[in-house]
């Protein structure tokens, strides 16, 4: 029966995304982003809980890159195609909004060159999908209006699902929130990464999830800069 577990909040993972890519559809964003982060719950736990009963299997490694497709792929790609759909009236050719599913072919590549990639054990190569999914979805709930108010806004939303989906596929690496010990030396970016996340959810609501992604990414650029010193 244990055996199962994993593989049963995995599928509840790529529930939560067919979810949120309906409700994307609908134009119901805020809903949408409730279950990608619902489902980046299940994919945080799928993974603990195949570790903590020794079952991890072939067969939950494919059904995890699956599931998070949809939930961290499809889902946010529905989210920007609907809001660029809205803004059309900005753009010279119509179907130019479809070029928000770029991202989800880009997210599908991610996720097959992670599972193939024995480097990302203890951080990641190139900006993980769940990462980015939370910040396309957070970034139009929280300033849809504000984006879709402005031309320059709408084309640099347009511009920067392009700058996402390479960032998706980079090599740039890209800290992990795991510790080997708990100490301050060695863990000092993670922690400041840690620490300043409060302040921007108090200071900027949902919009601030967006500020924390983009602020993980560059915590993560700067680091590497550093180091390559």
């Amino acid at each position: 029966m244990k055996k199962h577990i994993p593989n049963t909040i995995t599928c509840l993972n790529l529930i939560s995304g067919c979810i949120a890519t309906y409700w994307a559809f609908c134009g119901v964003w805020h809903v949408a982003l409730m279950f990608i982060v619902i489902g980046a719950v299940f994919d945080f736990f799928d993974g603990m809980s195949a570790r903590l009963l020794g079952v991890s299997s072939p067969i939950g490694k494919e059904l995890d890159s699956l599931a998070d497709c949809i939930t961290f792929g499809f889902a946010p790609s529905a989210i920007l195609f609907d809001f660029l759909k809205g803004g059309i009236a900005y753009l010279p050719w119509h179907y130019l909004p479809y070029a928000a599913f770029v991202m989800a072919a880009f997210s599908a590549l991610r996720l097959a060159k992670f599972n193939l990639d024995e480097r990302q054990a203890m951080g990641f190569i190139g900006l993980p999908t769940p990462a980015n999914a939370l910040f396309w979805a957070a970034l139009i709930v929280g300033q849809g209006e504000n984006l879709a108010a402005s031309q320059i806004l709408y084309y640099a939303v347009f511009l920067g699902l392009f700058v996402s989906s390479f960032l998706l596929v980079s090599e740039i690496p890209m800290f992990a929130l795991k510790f080997k010990t708990w100490g301050w030396k060695g863990n000092e970016v993670k922690y400041i990464f840690l620490v300043t996340c409060l302040p921007f959810l108090l200071l900027l609501g949902i919009s601030g999830l967006a500020a924390i992604i983009a602020w993980y990414v560059f915590l993560s650029v700067y680091t590497h800069i550093q180091q390559k010193k």
